[in-house]
């Protein structure tokens, strides 16, 4: 009877260190999460800021009312060229987003998948171009646009962003990955390279294709250095250079301006932001 009771007694003592241990896991979890709610307060203050700009105006000039807030953002949409900034933003941000996936796919593939001479050539090249800043090349680009007439045009600002060696050796990893039984049994059946790439690798590895061809689609809408430099046309502009070189356009709309063009990558990133953080991990992990 006194063992019964002695061991009963001494249960509690046996728990008690994982109960500790769990009490200090909630403790440090509580730090975390206040940092991390501060951290967000300070991130989302100028966006606050903004807004609360645009809807009760500036010491100096600027809405006084939600109503008068409505009239500027009415102003903006259907008095400005700002649905010609958008229609830009989006072609040249859509068609960078297309073809980077389309090439880089189609060349981590080849370099995969494919025996060819220079293939090891190739592959140290594009990882050797990490050396060289994207900024070092604007010169270059610049007169090559130039020469081929493509200043002011939306293939202008979209060749030279076509530069992504991270997807392409993203997606030669993942295709590293891949059995080597599928594209046989494809071969086999007389499947050619690209309808295994395109009905096989690329299915099968969907989600990574979805990751970078969001984030993808991010960098092009934000781009500002090389867009500036290609077009000087206001009407061909894209939202971002407007909103950074060229706002006197807009008056004393441009807080309002600058709250419905980051509105949409704000969105993209809300939707698909499970997606948009695997694609950071995935290039964090490749750069480093």
């Amino acid at each position: 009877m006194s063992a019964v009771t002695e061991g009963r007694l001494a249960a509690p003592a046996v728990g008690e260190p994982r109960f500790r241990r769990v009490r200090s896991v909630d403790r440090g979890g509580l730090i975390l999460s206040v940092v991390a709610l501060v951290g967000a307060i300070v991130w989302a203050f100028p966006l606050y800021w903004t807004v609360g700009e645009t809807l009760v105006g500036t010491p100096t000039q600027g809405p006084s009312s939600p109503r008068d807030a409505i009239e500027l953002y009415r102003h903006i949409l259907f008095e400005t060229d700002l649905g010609r900034w958008y229609l830009n933003s989006i072609v040249t941000s859509a068609g960078v987003t297309v073809l980077v996936i389309a090439i880089s796919a189609t060349c981590g593939y080849a370099i995969s998948q494919i025996n060819f001479r220079g293939r090891r050539a190739l592959w140290f090249l594009i990882l050797a171009s990490f050396m060289i800043p994207i900024q070092a090349l604007i010169v270059s680009h610049f007169f090559l646009m130039y020469r081929f007439g493509l200043i002011n045009t939306w293939f202008g600002v979209i060749l030279p962003q076509l530069i992504a060696p991270v997807a392409v050796i993203i997606y030669k990893q993942f295709f590293d990955q891949m059995p080597r039984e599928f594209r046989e049994a494809a071969k086999i059946d007389g499947a050619s390279h690209r309808q295994i790439l395109f009905r096989i690798f690329l299915p099968m590895n969907w989600g990574v294709t979805a990751a970078l061809a969001i984030i993808t689609f991010i960098g092009a809408w934000n781009a500002f250095l090389w867009p500036f430099l290609a077009v000087t046309k206001s009407p061909m502009m894209n939202v971002s250079v407007v909103m950074g070189a060229n706002f006197t356009e807009l008056g004393v709309s441009y807080l309002a301006a600058s709250v419905l063009a980051g509105l949409p990558v704000a969105v993209v990133y809300l939707i698909f932001q499970r997606r948009v953080t695997q694609a950071i991990v995935l290039s964090a992990g490749i750069k480093g």
